[in-house]
């Protein structure tokens, strides 16, 4: 069974998908139900006590529901604790005063970690919201004309945007630069006087300043300003980011109130960022507080200008959406750098700002009617995906968005929510950027199982302990799974052996020793060690841009496993197919891509896996399929389709080249090419019509070659028999021959004896 787990883990990385899945349950160290719900939101713990047997671990009770069912567990023993909403606070949405344009204000999350949980906010824009806007200018010698105009613009502004809302204030501030060299004239006279024409009323130098607080008096603001005067600087760029820092966080001096809130930022020049007050020798960095005695910026040359993020982060914070009004010149800059800036605009001054109102009406509209749903201040471990119902807002982003919202109209955000590990009770706001309403959600996790178990001691546990969720939790001096190890009472050798991994050390030298089982430790960065060994922990994972993971998925146990839709070692690669494909095929079929590269198998190389030079074509084991396929004879004359479903053959009455050549059934030989198709043991076979076949036997030839053959052996067998005779003869010879030299006797018979009568024969004349 604890195969199979690793095994769908092992597919679960090859795919991309998520670790944490409410079908699976990868488990690390788990000795204990409450080990075993942290592991994820698919481990299900068995409390039946005889759901392990004897020597099995603790472990073996952790699994996903339907394997605990398969293996016998009953239904009401086993534990799987699920999240739980809660609304706290749930006013509906008004027009009144305050109106309430979010709903639920509070909600609780009890949360099982890596279960994510959705749940819906809604919003709807009140009718008459109150607006705030803080008039912020440029007020070197380049913008004389355009001040000017705004000497005039305070009851036409405030009317217009009367209008809009009917409850409307309007606050105005200015900034150079800071005054020091390079940026700034030193010397004494100019800095009392920095305008280049002597008869122009001329301000003395200065960074920011705050002129007027929020405010519904339109004369008020316009006699405020017509007592403003240029001043000026050296360089082209200006203060600008110093300024906006000091009007996003003098909360009280500038008046922001629970409304709208804008701040015009109007210029003609670009802006200083962090790093350029190292040219006068500034090197403290700004530190994102109010610093404003008699309505001045007194750190101005102490700090160095805020960084662009800070600016962003600040905004964003406080709910102030700035507009900047800017010269055409300078649309491109601004416009990037708005892109930085959620909820921001950018409009184009004419040269003497004389459309300023019509600009900053037209920004309001489209910045009011643009929610963007976003969280502040998120703990370590929570995740916040949005998903809308306004069009476009389907994929799960970290912020919601709908475009063209109308006042009165509502929209409806799903939010989810996912703990990625055990946490202390945490909270956390959720709101539309530019509005001060905000949802709080409270999250805590769910860690702990809750078992109705009994105190007293218990026979399972060898009454040396009590039952808790079905495992054991020992008396003091008892150890084990069943308390069946008293300290001292074992050989502790044998013991310390089992927590040894091949013979290393103890633990890995990461955990203790306790009955033959490893008690691991906590890690440097507050997790733990964990395997059975000690050998894991989810901190030391590969990095890429110096992120662990890369950002894109989850240490585990030294490995990263990513996120949907990313790979690589270090999750670094979004998953793609593209730069592997070729005619129609992914690496050949012969090898997976990862990270946009093909890795080959079975010895396969180049870009695409479609060469091996090392590979040869299978001919002796594709001679009875070519055999059948193309002369419909063989082994394979039955079953040929299926048996060589593989093969494509082609029968052909030249071949350009001879790959192989092969004997069929019969013995005759077969000419054939192969070439390898997409994948492994594909191949399209060409094979000469005519097979070279062996002629037939000579029936006379080879009886008459036997005959002679039989005659020519007889022969040889008499002429042999006759000589073995004569050679015997011979010796014979030789031996009488022998004889007759060593005999005595004087060569007469003595056996012999003459006649004793004589017969004369009357007729005989004695002639011869």
């Amino acid at each position: 069974m604890l195969q199979s787990v690793c095994l769908r883990g092992l597919l679960l990385l090859l795919v991309g998908r998520q670790v944490y899945t409410q079908d699976q349950c990868l488990k690390a160290s788990v000795n204990t139900c409450g080990d075993c719900i942290k592991s994820g939101p698919g481990c299900a713990w068995c409390k039946d006590l005889n759901f392990t047997k004897t020597g099995e671990q603790e472990a073996a009770r952790c699994d996903t529901v339907d394997v605990l069912k398969e293996r016998g567990c009953p239904a009401n023993s086993i534990i799987n604790p699920k999240n739980d909403y809660q609304n706290i606070l749930d006013r509906p949405l008004t027009k009144g005063s305050p109106p309430v344009q979010i709903k639920p204000q509070e909600v609780q999350l009890h949360l099982r970690p890596g279960m994510p949980h959705t749940f819906q906010l809604k919003f709807k824009r009140a009718e008459g919201y109150p607006v705030d806007l803080y008039y912020l200018m440029d007020l070197s010698y380049s913008m004389k004309d355009d001040l000017e105009n705004v000497k005039k613009l305070g009851n036409s502004l405030l009317a217009e945007l009367q209008k809009i809302t009917g409850n409307a204030r309007i606050g105005f501030g200015s900034f150079v630069d800071k005054t020091l060299l390079p940026y700034t004239d030193t010397n004494e006279a100019k800095l009392q006087r920095p305008c280049a024409d002597k008869n122009e009323p001329c301000q003395p130098a200065f960074g920011f300043q705050h002129v007027l607080s929020l405010t519904q008096d339109g004369s008020k603001f316009r006699d405020m300003v017509a007592k403003q005067h240029i001043s000026g600087n050296l360089d082209p760029p200006e203060g600008s980011l110093d300024a906006i820092m000091q009007a996003a966080v003098c909360m009280k001096e500038i008046g922001w109130g629970n409304s709208t809130r804008l701040l015009v930022l109007a210029t003609d020049d670009g802006f200083h960022m962090a790093g350029d007050g190292k040219l006068a020798a500034i090197l403290e960095p700004n530190k994102e507080t109010c610093q404003m005695v008699n309505n001045k910026y007194t750190m101005s040359n102490i700090w160095d200008y805020p960084s662009v993020g800070q600016i962003a982060r600040k905004l964003e914070e406080q709910n102030i959406q700035p507009i900047f009004a800017v010269t055409k010149k300078m649309e491109t800059v601004y416009t990037e750098l708005s892109k930085l800036i959620p909820k921001s605009a950018v409009g184009v001054l004419s040269d003497d700002s004389s459309n300023v109102v019509k600009l900053i009406v037209d920004a309001y509209n489209n910045l009011t009617s643009e929610v963007i749903m976003a969280h502040d201040n998120l703990p370590k471990f929570i995740s916040v995906k949005y998903t809308s119902t306004c069009p476009g807002g389907e994929k799960p982003s970290e912020k919601g968005k709908c475009d063209n919202v109308n006042i009165g109209e509502e929209v409806t955000f799903n939010v989810t929510v996912t703990a990625e590990k055990c946490i202390n009770s945490q909270s956390f706001l959720i709101g539309p950027l530019g509005f001060s309403e905000k949802l709080k959600v409270t999250v805590q996790t769910r860690c702990e199982c809750e078992c109705d178990d009994s105190k007293h001691p218990h026979p399972h546990c060898g009454n040396h302990g009590t039952v808790v969720c079905g495992s054991c939790r020992c008396d003091a001096g008892f150890l084990g799974q069943r308390c069946e190890c008293q300290i001292g009472q074992k050989d502790e050798a044998s013991l310390k052996k089992q927590c040894r991994k091949e013979n290393g050390t103890e633990c890995e030298g990461k955990g203790d020793c306790v009955c033959g089982r490893c008690q691991c430790h906590i890690t440097e960065g507050g997790g733990n060690f964990y395997g059975e060994h000690c050998e894991c922990d989810d901190e030391h994972c590969e990095k890429f841009d110096n992120k662990q993971c890369a950002g894109h998925g989850k240490c585990k146990c030294g490995k990263c496993e990513c996120e949907q839709g990313y790979e690589g070692t270090a999750c670094h690669c979004a998953k793609s197919d593209e730069d592997c494909k070729i005619e129609g095929s992914v690496c050949y079929n012969r090898g997976k891509c990862e990270c946009n590269q093909c890795v080959c198998e079975r010895g396969y190389k180049g870009p695409y896996c479609k060469t091996c030079s090392a590979c040869q074509p299978p001919c002796q084991q594709s001679g009875s399929c070519v055999e059948c396929l193309a002369f419909g004879t063989g082994h394979f004359e039955k079953n040929c389709s299926l048996a060589c479903a593989h093969l494509e053959v082609a029968a052909v009455e030249k071949l350009l080249k001879s790959d192989c050549r092969v004997r069929d059934k019969e013995g005759c030989w077969m000419t054939f090419t192969m070439t390898e198709r997409l994948g492994f043991d594909t191949y399209s076979i060409n094979v000469l019509k005519d097979r070279e076949c062996p002629e037939g036997p000579n029936i006379a030839a080879i009886i008459g070659g036997s005959l002679a053959g039989v005659a020519l052996i007889g022969l040889l067998i008499l002429l042999i028999v006759k000589a073995i005779l004569y050679a015997s003869d011979l010796r014979e010879w030789r031996r009488f021959e022998k004889d007759r030299k060593h005999e005595k006797t004087s060569g007469t018979n003595p056996l012999f004896q003459n006649a004793t009568t004589t017969v004369q024969n009357p007729t005989f004349s004695g002639d011869s």
